[in-house]
């Protein structure tokens, strides 16, 4: 057995000792009010009186009753402390910081949306950039492989034109048209001026 319990079951209850009566069995206030302390008792009875107390006690569950204990002790203390607003002035103040906090939360939230939809605004125009980006890009290719291909295929056709065209200048290089005429007018003056039968053949090569 603990020593508190040893001394609750030889000593009276708080109650019953400032009271200075003796401490029944099935007194009220004993499991409440432990001789230890005393002070707790004291307050209690000086704001709202032991007879109160013991009736309000005799109305509650036994289950109900330490807690209403509990709340008699604080609001006697606090009537002591402030005689003017008590435990009312304590509330008030606790209420004024729970309103205060709760508008404080609504301004975080208010803030904390604000930057959500923001974020979400530019998540959307990343993307739309990105899939412009994209799409440019692959038109740019598109474009591109196109030319080649088109280049590709005309430079076939250009080819044998070029091969054309390099054979024709070729033709000119080595056999000019004026210098045939010259050579045709050549052979005719020099048939002309011997006659057929003394015609001399080297004369063709003149150039």
């Amino acid at each position: 057995m603990s020593s508190s319990s040893s001394l609750s079951s030889n000593s009276p209850c708080a109650a019953c000792k400032f009271l200075r009566r003796k401490c029944q069995p099935e007194c009220v206030f004993a499991p409440y009010f432990p001789p230890d302390q005393p002070q707790k008792f004291a307050n209690v009875h000086k704001v709202f009186g032991a007879s109160n107390v013991t009736k309000l006690l005799n109305e509650l569950q036994p289950h109900q009753r330490e807690d209403a204990v509990n709340s008699l002790a604080y609001e006697a203390d606090m009537r002591l402390r402030d005689p003017v607003y008590g435990c009312v002035g304590v509330i008030s103040l606790l209420q004024h910081q729970l309103r205060q906090l709760q508008m404080d939360l609504s301004c975080a939230k208010s803030e904390l949306s604000k930057y959500q939809n923001l974020g979400g605004i530019a998540s959307t125009t990343t993307h739309g950039l990105l899939a412009a980006a994209a799409a440019a890009a692959a038109t740019t290719a598109h474009h591109h492989h196109h030319q080649q291909f088109n280049f590709m295929a005309g430079g076939g056709g250009g080819g044998g034109g070029g091969r054309d065209h390099s054979h024709h200048l070729y033709h000119h290089q080595f056999f000019p048209r004026d210098q045939q005429q010259q050579q045709h007018q050549h052979m005719i003056r020099a048939f002309e001026g011997h006659g057929s039968t003394n015609f001399d053949a080297s004369s063709l090569f003149i150039g």
